[in-house]
């Protein structure tokens, strides 16, 4: 074999994180080879160049598209994309192919991915109509502003921001993304599917939620526009607390009276 391939091959598996990894990359470059290519193409080893594997799910540099299912990765903040590799990574997401990919992977690493997708500022797409009726409508809205007290359900807002876009480190935002995967999200935490870091803040809020509340809420989130530079709050606000406990959030919650108000 030509020294110059073997070289490619040496660069290839460096880049790789695992032996299976090592060998499906080094795999590759011999199909390439054994195709006839003339010259041997320059290997990119980079970080994006190996993440280019999420864009087959979560759409071209992670900007996801708002019709499919897979969530929005760019620009939501790290502490939060962290948060959801560990949880593929140690069971509390049970999802088989992310479980699968970031399995061999270290925490260092992942928070090398969480930080690569947040770091990129890409436009939003357009949001998705309503399919829903104006008094579902109504209550999605209202459930997301103002809560329902009488369910002990805070407002959206109090934790994800008015503007509905996160607060960075861990904190998402719920605009941008398909109206079927925030429906199917609060669906899981609601049946314990899907677990977050104890106290985990969204199962409690999502067993208080009917499921025609879950479907109010995720089509009044789908149907809102992404205002242009919007991004997650850079700290969470002095002196205001979260209206429940929250693991893996670092912010205090208020006392147990008042996770309705």
């Amino acid at each position: 074999m030509h020294h110059t391939t073997l070289t490619v091959f040496r660069t290839l598996a460096r880049g790789c994180k695992t032996r299976v990894a090592a060998a499906m990359c080094v795999l590759g470059a011999c199909l390439s080879v054994s195709f006839g290519a003339s010259a041997t193409p320059a290997f990119e080893d980079t970080l994006a160049q190996r993440l280019q594997a999420c864009t087959g799910c979560h759409g071209e540099q992670g900007r996801a598209s708002p019709g499919g299912y897979m969530p929005r990765l760019a620009g939501k903040p790290a502490g939060y994309l962290f948060h959801q590799l560990l949880n593929f990574r140690d069971g509390r997401r049970g999802y088989g192919p992310m479980t699968s990919l970031v399995d061999p992977l270290s925490d260092d690493y992942l928070e090398e991915i969480a930080a690569h997708f947040a770091s990129l500022d890409l436009t939003y797409p357009p949001p998705q109509p309503a399919t829903a009726s104006a008094a579902t409508l109504e209550r999605g809205e209202r459930l997301v502003r103002q809560g329902d007290p009488a369910a002990q359900v805070p407002a959206c807002s109090r934790c994800h921001g008015d503007a509905m876009m996160g607060v960075a480190p861990a904190i998402p935002g719920l605009l941008g993304l398909p109206r079927d995967y925030v429906n199917a999200q609060l669906g899981a935490w609601r049946t314990g599917k899907r677990r977050a870091q104890a106290p985990d803040c969204m199962a409690h809020v999502a067993k208080q939620l009917s499921l025609s509340d879950i479907h109010a809420v995720s089509q009044w989130l789908a149907m809102q526009p992404v205002p242009p530079g919007a991004k997650p709050l850079a700290a969470w606000p002095a002196g205001q607390r979260l209206p429940v406990a929250c693991g893996g959030v670092g912010v205090d919650a208020v006392e147990a009276s008042g996770a309705s108000r």
